[in-house]
């Protein structure tokens, strides 16, 4: 039976996740999901993508308080602003406003990434529709509420890259929010079309394509690539272009989950585009080339 391997949540987006046993799900996903972001003045978020020391930033959630850990910076603890200051804020398409966390984050952040920036937290107020299959809404992440993947996804994806020589790469640099063991067959996420876990239930968006993020060895936030990108560019290209990696999801029930939760699919789809279905098996004395991306 397929179950919840794992549940993390990432306070700051684009820093490092927090693993828990048992979550409450919102609306936006699991409870302090991306709660935060760090942007430029005039609100363009800040990213992996050109910062990749932000992996290797701790944030910490206690009650009220919020406590930021990084390598050769000075640990710092703040409480959080609820109410206060709006700064303006951007995620891809979604432009808004979020509470200004204070000069001191502002600081801790500039001196971090050598660029001048901010720390905004979602306002009260913070509306946002995300699109897909199942729309949704979200905090501050790139674009929904969740992102599932399974155990086998990231077996399968190791044994090519294995196969090319490689190094196998953790779950981590995918950075899902629920990943799921039992099934047996790699990608069977991106089949499901809603499942439930615990007292919530979710709602198929769309296919995860990845930016260069998973090239990112999120412990030290260096750049550590090509893979897997590499590797997943020679049976995961998406029709409109890119790789996909798990399954990004809407709530559709608000809840509990746990570790070890049953997870439910109510109901299915067809294999993923994104997948060939007339690929033969992948062995070890043969393999696809890699394709540039």
């Amino acid at each position: 039976m397929a179950r919840i391997a794992r549940l993390t949540y990432y306070p700051v987006k684009g820093c490092a996740g927090t693993d828990v046993q048992a979550a409450e799900v919102t609306p936006a996903g699991l409870a302090n999901d991306r709660v935060f972001q760090v942007v430029a003045p005039d609100g363009d978020f800040r990213s992996q993508r050109r910062y990749p020391i932000l992996a290797a930033v701790k944030p910490r959630i206690a009650k009220d308080r919020l406590t930021l850990s990084a390598p050769n910076q000075e640990d710092l603890e703040l409480e959080i602003r609820r109410e206060g200051d709006r700064h303006p804020g951007s995620t891809f398409s979604w432009q808004g406003e979020g509470i200004h966390q204070g000069p001191e984050a502002a600081e801790w952040f500039s001196d971090l990434l050598k660029i001048d920036s901010v720390l905004i937290g979602v306002a009260p107020d913070h509306e946002r529709i995300t699109s897909g299959e199942t729309p949704g809404t979200a905090a501050f992440a790139d674009g929904h509420a969740l992102l599932v993947a399974s155990e086998s996804s990231l077996d399968g994806l190791n044994e090519r890259i294995a196969s090319r020589g490689g190094e196998p790469v953790p779950m981590n640099r995918f950075r899902p929010n629920v990943v799921i063991s039992g099934w047996a067959e790699p990608h069977r996420e991106d089949e499901v079309r809603e499942m439930a876990a615990g007292t919530a239930r979710f709602g198929y968006a769309k296919p995860c394509v990845r930016c260069t993020v998973p090239m990112v060895d999120q412990e030290t936030g260096d750049k550590a690539g090509p893979e897997p990108i590499r590797t997943l560019a020679t049976y995961r290209r998406h029709p409109d272009g890119g790789v996909t990696f798990g399954m990004k999801a809407a709530v559709l029930e608000t809840g509990q989950v746990a570790v070890g939760d049953a997870v439910i699919v109510h109901s299915w789809a067809g294999p993923s585009p994104s997948t060939a279905a007339a690929e033969p098996p992948l062995t070890a004395t043969a393999s696809r080339p890699a394709e540039s991306v």
